[in-house]
């Protein structure tokens, strides 16, 4: 299998998740599809979501 161009470059890719957080964006994903379109999808967190910064919701699930 012969190695290609990346979809997307990693400075490409840090430039946008930079713009997300000085946007005001909580969370942001980057998806690149096989077809060559790359998507950015972001998001604001809500009043009442769990902050999974420290950790999953599984974790007081599995530590019973």
């Amino acid at each position: 299998m012969s190695k290609r161009a990346a979809l997307i470059t990693k400075s490409d890719a840090s430039h946008l998740f930079q713009a997300a957080k000085a946007a005001g964006y909580d969370r942001a994903r980057l998806v690149t599809h096989p077809d060559g379109r790359v998507e950015m999808l972001a998001e604001m967190r809500r009043e009442g979501d769990r902050d999974t910064a420290g950790g999953n919701e599984w974790d007081e699930v599995l530590t019973r």
